[in-house]
Order: C-alpha cells, then structure tokens, then sequence
C-alpha cells in the first residue's frame, strides 16, 4: 500500500509524497501562500507508473485545498489538464484569477 504523507517545512512548502525507506517514488510539489495553494510539479517513479498514483496525489491536494479553504493554483501541467478537463469538479478551488507575482 502506497501511503501518500504531506511534508511541509516552515515555509509551507513541500509535496504530497509516497517514500519507499529513503526513496522518493512520487511527489506532487507545492506551496501554500495566504490562501492559495500552488501546486508546481507532479513526478511519479517508474516503478509505479500504471498504478494511477497522480490521480491518488490529485486528489489528496484537492481534498486538502477544500479542507483548508485554500484555493488552487496549478502551475504543474498535469494539475492543470485534470483541471481543464474536469473543470465542473474543481471549480469550486480552481483560481482562475491568479496571474502571479
């Protein structure tokens, strides 16, 4: 069972990550600035592809942005292809205002 854990440092900025002993085998990077939550990169190991384990990390962010009240601004391509193309799903955390520094 891959168990997806949320690291964030003082900062808060992390990933969503599945951690084999010391092996990273995916992580969903992102950062949380007031109250948006900016998801940069999402990276899954061989190992585990196939496995829909971007899916697993999407929808931990999701779950954790509306848990937070956080809305989402997704940089990382795949997050922003799930959002486009199940847009009906996101919309309620989907930031479509945000422009950037």
């Amino acid at each position: 069972m891959n168990t997806i854990q949320l690291k964030l440092n003082d900062q808060q900025r992390g990933a969503f990550v599945i951690e084999e002993g010391d092996e990273r085998l995916a992580e969903m990077v992102i950062a949380v600035i007031g109250p948006r939550l900016v998801v940069y990169h999402t990276e899954v190991s061989e190992k585990l592809r196939g496995e829909g384990i971007a899916s697993k990390l999407l929808e931990q962010m999701v779950n954790y942005a509306r848990t937070h009240s956080l809305k989402v601004v997704p940089l990382c391509p795949y997050v922003l292809a799930q959002f486009k193309r199940h847009a009906e799903l996101y919309s309620d955390i989907w930031d479509k205002d945000w422009k950037g520094a």
